[in-house]
């Protein structure tokens, strides 16, 4: 009876240390649980490089094309103009005037700067040249202004005066730049230099 109890304590014994050694060895070898890998964290992607576009290359330009370059102003030095032959100034212009009612004509002087009454027509010659021998045409030139003044009435206001004309006058060509006038018309006829004035003599004894 003894030996038989001995006998199944170390059965039990036996059966206790292999139920162990089995679950230590499935714990061992037992898989690890699966571990879920958490979701990486959004980031921005980084900027593309993009390469730089190639050159475009110009079309070649003909000769004919390119315009020479004009040289800086301040490099340009005008020369002045070499044998300029000046008009030749007078002080006496000659006139001719017309009444278009009486077919009356007159020519007569004025000097420059002095006025000369031709009825109610007042003229004022201010310059009277004559062309240079360099220009193409020979010509007399006269700048003038003519003014329309009534002569004055007694023991009546003085009637006002009015410009008709004020500009150059050409011997040449009468109509280029005509007195428009409903009576009178006028005209230059040539510039002249006024007459010497001449010494007083000896007083008769």
């Amino acid at each position: 009876m003894g030996r038989n109890l001995t006998r199944a304590v170390g059965v039990l014994s036996g059966l206790a240390a292999m139920g162990l050694a089995g679950l230590v060895a499935a714990q061992t070898t037992a898989p690890a649980p699966a571990v879920t890998p958490s979701a990486p964290a959004t980031e921005e992607a980084p900027p593309e490089v993009v390469a730089p576009p190639a050159p475009v290359a110009a079309p070649p330009m003909q000769a004919s094309e390119v315009a020479p370059a004009a040289p800086p102003k301040a490099q340009v030095v005008e020369k002045p103009a070499e044998g300029v032959i000046k008009r030749a100034r007078y002080d006496v212009a000659i006139l001719q005037a017309l009444d278009k009612v009486t077919a009356e004509t007159v020519r007569f002087e004025a000097a420059v700067g002095q006025p000369v009454r031709y009825k109610t027509l007042v003229f004022t010659v201010k310059a009277c040249e004559q062309t240079a021998p360099d220009e193409p045409l020979e010509d007399s030139i006269a700048y003038l202004t003519i003014d329309s003044q009534p002569k004055p009435t007694p023991g009546r206001p003085t009637p006002a005066t009015r410009q008709v004309f004020k500009g150059w006058m050409y011997a040449s060509s009468p109509g280029l730049d005509p007195l428009e006038h409903p009576v009178y018309d006028a005209w230059l006829i040539t510039c002249r230099a006024a007459a010497p004035v001449k010494p007083a003599g000896p007083a008769a004894p």
